[in-house]
């Protein structure tokens, strides 16, 4: 599914990480944030915790205690409003809990890394951003790399001054790996933070359905699923992403190569 018409020989990609090649349905951080939050008497539901997926972790955080309900918990849990500093009590057990957590999500998602292989051969650099922090990200590496998972280049939250959807993520991976043209350059991810941080970045900029956080399903519950309900979550979905401006709009990375060869 596409939105536009561009065609340009791709130089680069830039892949998300949860949600996009690893952590099929993105549950490793769903899993923290619940847990984080219950440290505080606080029980948030799925879709709060999947809300404000894409932005970094600290961002995150404030969003979800900014929702109306959540607040109210809060007050009542704790005989005040929530603050900076009770932002920051939270984020600290994030980061406390998640490296160990996100390691048992490192699983490439279906396709990810034949789909890699190939961009390769195409002579394509792989990039890679997150919302994660580095040390968010210590357990999951080696992992990921070790289920063969392994990019050119990790640009990680806590490296640039502005998180999603601010272009900055993308644009140190632009440097890192030498790209000087960003129309040449995919953007792939499953949120909208990452649509808004491809189009600021001026890169074309792809949407994954099946796999993402917005749908929420693991692989053997999406493989489960009738394919006519599947498909029709998926165009819902879709629909989102392109009035969000994504130029494409993919089942998952493993399409990817075959769009890069189109567009080139």
């Amino acid at each position: 599914m596409q939105n536009g018409n561009l065609k340009t020989p791709i130089e680069g990609v830039i892949l998300d990480w949860a949600g996009t090649a690893v952590d099929h349905g993105c549950r490793g951080p769903v899993a923290v944030f619940s847990r984080a939050f219950e440290r505080f008497g606080i029980e948030p539901t799925i879709v709060e915790c999947r809300k404000p997926m894409g932005l970094a972790k600290r961002a995150h955080v404030a969003a979800m205690l900014d929702m109306p309900r959540i607040n109210e918990a809060w007050l009542a849990a704790r005989g005040k409003r929530p603050d900076d500093r009770d932002v920051d009590l939270v984020f600290d057990v994030v980061g406390e809990i998640m490296p160990a957590v996100l390691a048992d999500y490192a699983k490439p998602v279906p396709g990810c890394v034949e789909a890699i292989r190939k961009l390769r051969q195409m002579g394509i650099k792989i990039g890679s951003c997150t919302g994660y922090s580095r040390s968010m990200m210590s357990e999951l590496l080696p992992k990921a790399r070790a289920c063969g998972f392994e990019p050119d280049c990790l640009v990680t939250t806590d490296e640039v001054e502005k998180g999603r959807p601010a272009p900055d993520m993308c644009r140190l991976n632009c440097e890192r790996l030498g790209l000087k043209n960003p129309g040449a350059v995919i953007k792939v991810g499953d949120t909208l933070a990452d649509i808004g941080e491809g189009l600021n970045a001026g890169h074309i900029t792809v949407a994954v359905t099946i796999t993402s956080n917005s749908l929420g399903l693991g692989e053997e519950e999406a493989a489960a699923m009738p394919r006519t309900e599947l498909d029709a979550k998926c165009a819902e979905l879709a629909k989102k992403f392109r009035e969000a401006g994504a130029h494409y709009v993919l089942d998952s990375i493993a399409d990817l190569p075959d769009l890069c060869a189109k567009l080139s």
